[in-house]
C-alpha cells in the first residue's frame, strides 16, 4: 500500500524514538553498553590547598581508558588512573567531587557516589596516605638518546620496572617549536620505545625538552603569548606525531644558571608559569579530541635558588608531577670531595650543605604538593683525585674529578684491590676510597633508603638519571621492587 508523505514522516519519527529509547533488537551490542559507575570514591590525602582522590575501577565490555573528574557539578579534569589530585583549592571551602568512567567507544558511565571534602588549614603537610590507602607511585627513567650510539637502544630497557620513560632530549627550533635532538637516531628509537608498551601496556612515554645543552631558547619561548602558544602547539604536534603520552620540560634554568649563552630574564619567573598553563590547555584540548589525558611534567632544580626563581605554589596545578633533580649536589665544581646525592645533610661537610631531604622540604614549604614530587635518583657518581687520604678521602681537597656510571664503578672499582667501601650513616650513602681516589655513588643500600624515604613522606615516586648507566638493572630492580611491588 502506498504511504503518504505524512505517514512516512511519522514512521521515521517513531523509529528515531525507538533508537533513542533503546527499544530495538540490536540495542544490546556490547560497544553500546556503558561502563559501570566508579565505586568507593574517597580522599586519600589532603593539604591546605589540594586533595588526592582515589576510587575503585569501573568494569566494561569495551575497555575503560579514562575517568572524568567533576568538582561541584562541573568538569575538572581527566585521569588515566584511579587517582587524581585536585589543586588550587581554598582553605575553609567545601567541595563536592564525583567521577565518571569513559570507555574506548566514548560511552560514559553513571556518576560515582559524590564525596564532600572540606579543605582545612590543619591539613598542611598531611599529604602522605593514611594507613591502608595506596598512593600512586612512579618510577620514571630518563633514556638518553646518545646512549644508542654505543648500542644501548630502547629495546634494552626493562619496561616492567618502569611506569614512565622520558626520552632525552628534544631541542627548540628558531620558531620555538620542538625538534628532534638526534635526527639520525630518534626515529628508530621512537619506534623501539613505543614497542615497550607490548611488555607494559600501562607504560607512559614522554619527550623531554631542553636539558643542560638545549635550554638556551626557553626564556624567549616563554617571553610572549605568541611565543608560548607556538611552543605549546609544537609540543602537541610532536607528541601526537611520534606517539608520546606527554611532554617533560627540563629548563636549566629560569632567571639564571645554566650555560653562559642561554637567554634569560627576571620575567622568566612568571613566564614559566604562563608557559606551563598554555601547554596544559593545549594538551587538554587535544586530549578531548583523542579521548586521552596527555602528561605535562618538569625537571626542576634541587636548590633553593630554583624555588626563588619560579612559582611552585602556582605552577603545580598544571603539572602531573615534577622531578626534583636531587643529584649533582656536589661534584667537580666544589673545593672538597663530597657526596653526589646525599639523602640527608652531613653536618661535618666544610662546604654547601644540602640533600634530597633538604630539597623536598624546600619544595613542599613553597607550596608544591608532596604527592606530585618525584625525587631524582642518580645511577652515576663522582670520582675525585684527592690530595689527602685523611678521613678516607671524605671532605678532602682534590685536583680533578669526573662522573662515572654505576656500571663502571661496579665493574672497575668495587672489587678493585686497595679500595674500601664505607657507608655514611648520617647521609645514608656509600663511598669508596684507596687513599688517592675517592668515589661518591649510590648502591643497593642507599637506593633502598631513598625508596623508603619516598614512601614515608608521601612523595610521588623516583626518577632515574639515567638508564644506560645501570644496564644490568641492579639499582633499577631495588628501586622498582621497593616502590611498585
Amino acid at each position: 500500500m502506498k504511504k503518504t508523505f505524512r505517514q512516512t514522516i511519522a514512521l521515521v519519527i517513531a523509529f528515531m524514538m525507538m533508537l533513542s529509547s533503546g527499544n530495538y533488537a540490536f540495542a544490546a551490542k556490547t560497544d553500546k553498553v556503558p561502563p559501570t559507575a566508579p565505586t568507593n570514591l574517597k580522599t586519600a590525602s589532603a593539604t591546605n590547598s589540594s586533595v588526592t582522590l582515589i576510587w575503585d575501577a569501573s568494569t566494561d565490555n569495551v575497555g575503560v581508558n579514562a575517568y572524568s573528574i567533576y568538582k561541584d557539578g562541573k568538569y575538572l579534569a581527566s585521569s588515566m588512573t584511579t587517582a587524581y589530585t585536585a589543586d588550587n583549592l581554598e582553605t575553609g571551602s567545601t567541595y563536592e567531587f564525583y567521577v565518571l568512567a569513559k570507555d574506548l567507544k566514548r560511552n560514559l558511565s553513571k556518576p560515582s557516589k559524590p564525596v564532600k571534602v572540606t579543605i582545612s588549614s590543619e591539613s598542611a603537610g598531611s599529604s602522605a596516605p593514611s594507613s591502608g590507602e595506596q598512593q600512586e607511585r612512579r618510577v620514571v627513567g630518563y633514556y638518553a638518546a646518545w646512549s644508542s650510539y654505543s648500542g644501548f637502544t630502547p629495546d634494552k630497557l626493562d619496561a616492567s620496572s618502569l611506569t614512565h620513560i622520558n626520552y632525552a632530549f628534544a631541542n627548540i627550533g628558531a620558531d620555538f617549536k620542538i625538534t628532534m635532538g638526534y635526527p639520525d637516531k630518534d626515529p628508530a628509537n621512537f619506534k623501539l620505545l613505543q614497542g615497550l608498551k607490548k611488555a607494559n601496556p600501562n607504560l607512559k612515554t614522554l619527550i623531554s625538552v631542553g636539558g643542560w645543552t638545549w635550554s638556551g631558547k626557553f626564556s624567549d619561548a616563554a617571553s610572549t603569548e605568541a611565543n608560548r602558544t607556538a611552543f605549546a602547539q609544537g609540543c602537541v604536534d610532536f607528541i601526537t606525531r611520534y606517539g608520546f603520552d606527554g611532554v617533560d620540560l627540563d629548563w636549566e634554568y629560569p632567571v639564571g644558571g645554566g650555560m653562559a649563552g642561554n637567554s634569560k630574564s627576571p620575567a622568566d619567573k612568571q613566564n614559566f608559569t604562563l608557559l606551563l598553563k598554555n601547554i596544559r590547555e593545549k594538551l587538554d584540548k587535544q586530549g578531548e579530541l583523542d579521548n586521552k589525558h596527555y602528561l605535562l611534567t618538569i625537571a626542576g632544580g634541587a636548590g633553593s635558588h630554583y624555588i626563588r626563581n619560579t612559582e611552585p605554589s602556582l605552577f603545580h596545578q598544571y603539572l602531573d608531577y615534577a622531578t626534583v633533580m636531587t643529584y649533582d649536589i656536589h661534584g667537580a665544581w666544589d673545593t672538597y670531595a663530597d657526596f653526589n646525592a646525599p639523602l640527608y645533610v652531613s653536618k661535618s661537610s666544610p662546604q654547601f650543605k644540602w640533600s634530597l631531604d633538604s630539597s623536598v622540604k624546600a619544595w613542599t614549604a613553597a607550596g608544591f604538593p608532596a604527592a606530585k614530587l618525584v625525587a631524582g635518583v642518580p645511577f652515576y657518581g663522582y670520582m675525585y683525585e684527592i690530595k689527602s687520604g685523611a678521613n678516607n678521602g671524605l671532605f678532602q681537597p682534590f685536583s680533578k674529578a669526573k662522573s662515572l656510571s654505576y656500571n663502571t664503578i661496579s665493574k672497575n672499582y668495587l672489587s678493585e684491590k686497595g679500595f674500601t667501601r664505607y657507608f655514611h650513616e648520617q647521609s645514608k650513602v656509600p663511598y669508596l676510597s684507596n687513599g688517592k681516589i675517592f668515589i661518591s655513588y649510590d648502591d643497593e643500600q642507599s637506593i633502598k633508603y631513598k625508596a623508603d624515604y619516598i614512601k614515608d613522606n608521601g612523595l610521588g615516586g623516583a626518577a632515574i638519571w639515567e638508564l644506560s648507566q645501570d644496564p644490568n638493572r641492579i639499582l633499577l630492580s631495588v628501586l622498582s621492587d621497593s616502590l611498585l611491588r
